[in-house]
């Protein structure tokens, strides 16, 4: 009877995990559209990468400040050791962050998130080089699309800006850095209460400290000038605030729930869906923005796009391969346990925050 029963109790808690994904999904896109589309405007409206970036990065710690003061999520501990070893991974989050804004404020949505699917390409070489970790030559291989495509993509922009070009690439090597030096320190971040959802927290509060105080030194003798300019030509001081503000929390809110999306889904489906986001951004791109695309333009977005795509179908398929060929652990024997040891605690990585999150985001993240 109990046999008989199993598939009706597996029915409504498989739908309900397809809807909950279908929901990280949903709220995925839209905040990342909406981080977009916000981000775009407030630039338009003032040029200064700098200030808008560093706002975005204070309006997230606040929330995250916020989160942890209402005791909604439970505070990380962190000592200076700690410190330490989450300081450099978040100085490359800042990196990649203000990268991708002056690329984003200097050139078109679509052709900045174009140009951000190289960023397998410096991963694959960095990990390389750094880790000592290579993949099997088909895997090399796939990347070949993405580099083409975007080349294609880059000499047929008509709205190609180096400026944009360089942010993009910029935001490519600082986010890859980010996540191989991830994989190098997994497991060195042992704090209390230290999920990766407080990992990309922290990351936040340090890029802002980071950030904030650059962009002053930066833009600082520009932003009166830039302002009033912005006045005079209509724009509100509330309107520019409240577009800096809002895209702050879209930054933040879609690089967390991006990661408990990821963490959600196998790595096929996170192919997949990171896609259909970047089709979704050129789309919102060309119909909100006015980005226009000539026939080849087109065609070089969609074989850099699709490049992805089968780099991380490819990826995917070798890394199940090898998975499969590892051979099995042996199982310790059931007769005479000896004594049990004292274990050492076991470590969580780090890395799901970091790679996924940022990225995330970041890619991830992606801006």
């Amino acid at each position: 009877m109990s046999a008989a029963a199993a598939p009706a109790t597996d029915g409504p808690a498989q739908k309900a995990k397809r809807l909950k994904v279908l929901g990280y999904f949903v709220l995925w896109y839209l905040l990342n559209i909406g981080y977009n589309i916000s981000n775009k405007a407030t630039l338009n409206r003032v040029a200064l990468p700098w200030l808008v970036s560093s706002v975005q990065l204070v309006i997230g710690s606040m929330y995250i400040a916020l989160v942890w003061g209402l005791k909604l999520r439970k505070a990380p501990k962190l000592s200076k050791a700690n410190l330490k070893t989450v300081f450099p991974l978040a100085a490359l989050h800042t990196t990649s962050h203000i990268s991708a804004v002056i690329g984003l404020g200097a050139g078109a949505v679509g052709f900045v998130h174009v140009v951000k699917a190289l960023e397998p390409l410096f991963t694959a070489a960095l990990s390389a080089l750094l880790l000592q970790k290579f993949m099997p030559l088909p895997v090399y291989a796939s990347l070949l699309p993405v580099v083409g495509g975007v080349a294609l993509a880059s000499m047929k922009e008509l709205s190609f800006s180096w400026v944009a070009f360089a942010g993009a690439m910029g935001s490519n090597v600082a986010a890859a850095t980010r996540g191989v030096l991830a994989k190098k320190q997994m497991g060195q971040v042992q704090a209390p209460n230290m999920d990766p959802g407080n990992l990309y927290g922290v990351m936040t509060l340090i890029a802002a400290a980071i950030l904030f105080p650059a962009a002053l030194v930066v833009e600082g003798p520009r932003i009166k000038a830039v302002w009033a300019a912005a006045q005079a030509a209509g724009h509100t001081s509330r309107a520019i605030w409240r577009g800096m503000i809002l895209s702050g929390l879209y930054f933040y809110l879609y690089n967390e729930v991006a990661f408990y999306c990821l963490n959600s889904i196998d790595a096929t489906t996170h192919a997949v869906g990171n896609t259909v986001k970047r089709v979704v951004l050129l789309g919102v791109s060309v119909l909100v923005f006015g980005h226009q695309l000539t026939p080849l333009g087109a065609t070089g977005s969609a074989v850099a796009i699709g490049g992805v795509l089968v780099y991380s179908l490819t990826k995917n398929h070798y890394a199940k391969k090898e998975a499969a060929a590892a051979p099995p652990t042996a199982l310790p024997k059931a007769e005479e346990p000896a004594p049990a040891a004292p274990q050492p605690p076991q470590q969580v990585p780090a890395r799901s925050a970091i790679e996924e999150a940022a990225a995330a985001a970041a890619e991830k993240k992606d801006e």
